[in-house]
């Protein structure tokens, strides 16, 4: 049976309920652009979209958005704070529609995922209509600064995409290669979406800099948690299934921590697992066992706290208040959430 790894303490567990409880408002308008965004008369577009945005999730990215314009004094009565927000959102759900064709998964968020049910073709063509989606809302905008650094973080998302392919199953990809990754592919939408909320509150000197580097931080820890869940989370909560980057040959850091910790014996394992793919029923279990004994896991949690911490450090130079609050004790969620 896979160990399922406990991040909770004895203290009180944190929760993303005291942000979305201030953003309440906010989050009630971006799902409400989210599905006037979705229309199509090709009726196969909002059907697939809303399977997979219709599905939830932690809605992390737009609420980062709403939270840092709020935290910067955004009082405006327009909807460029809304718009920006699902800009964020379609832009992370339509790389998701995109990865699950690459990585071939079968769920998502606790469900079939789309490709599962309409085909990979479907798939790519939707996550395409909502790339162009996120553009339009980026141009009614009306900043071109802030169709930079969403445009940039598209890219770079796209970058970060390809190098974890060319990194798939080479055992030999170092930490540093490892972290490029994470920041291109998700800690960089995280990044974006708290600058632009800054920059949509007029906020562009230091708080800008500063929320990027929240988002960036918080980006990191979050994806290096995420990592450490493929191996030691529970599968009904995840939405997805245990190893499935075990199964499709991703260098993760439990790997890498594994691989260069072990015994030659233990490398032989891993070259066999992951570079060959020669994957038997029980290797799964090994692979963890070997995790837990090199305290690979328990080590990526310590390095998601340590980009936490970097995360909290950036809002100092926000006066206190419940938002800033609530939005530090959204960075101990990621860190210690089960799913």
């Amino acid at each position: 049976m896979a160990t399922v790894v406990t991040f909770e303490g004895k203290r009180k567990t944190p929760s993303l309920e005291p942000l979305l409880s201030l953003c309440a408002d906010d989050m009630a308008q971006v799902d409400r652009e989210i599905l006037a965004r979705m229309r199509s008369p090709v009726a196969l577009i909002p059907e697939l979209a809303n399977h997979l945005v219709g599905a939830g999730g932690k809605r992390m990215r737009p609420l980062l958005t709403v939270a840092a314009a709020r935290l910067c004094g955004y009082t405006a009565t327009d909807d460029r704070h809304i718009k920006l927000a699902t800009c964020v959102e379609f832009i992370h759900s339509a790389t998701l529609l995109h990865d699950d064709v690459v990585d071939v998964s079968a769920l998502r968020r606790g469900k079939p995922s789309a490709n599962a049910v309409w085909g990979d073709k479907a798939s790519v063509l939707v996550g395409d209509f909502l790339f162009t989606r996120s553009f339009e809302l980026m141009v009614d905008v009306g900043s071109l600064d802030i169709l930079g650094v969403l445009s940039r973080a598209s890219s770079t998302i796209a970058e970060g995409e390809v190098l974890q392919l060319v990194t798939q199953r080479d055992i030999s990809t170092p930490e540093a290669t490892y972290l490029e990754v994470i920041k291109a592919k998700t800690a960089k939408l995280f990044a974006a979406a708290a600058e632009v909320g800054a920059m949509v509150a007029g906020r562009d000197g230091p708080e800008r800099v500063a929320l990027e580097s929240f988002g960036m931080n918080l980006g990191i820890a979050f994806q290096l948690v995420d990592d450490v869940l493929d191996y030691g989370g529970k599968a009904a909560k995840l939405g997805k299934n245990i190893g499935d980057d075990f199964r499709e040959g991703k260098i993760t850091l439990p790997v890498v921590l594994a691989f260069r910790r072990g015994n030659d014996g233990e490398r032989k394992f891993w070259v066999k697992a992951l570079e060959r793919g020669e994957i038997g029923d029980s290797d799964l279990d090994h692979a963890i066992g070997l995790m837990t004994k090199h305290r690979a896991l328990e080590d990526t949690v310590s390095r998601a706290r340590h980009y936490g911490a970097i995360a909290k450090d950036a809002l100092a130079l926000f006066p206190g208040s419940t938002m800033k609050q609530a939005l530090e004790e959204a960075v101990e969620f990621c860190i210690t959430r089960t799913h």
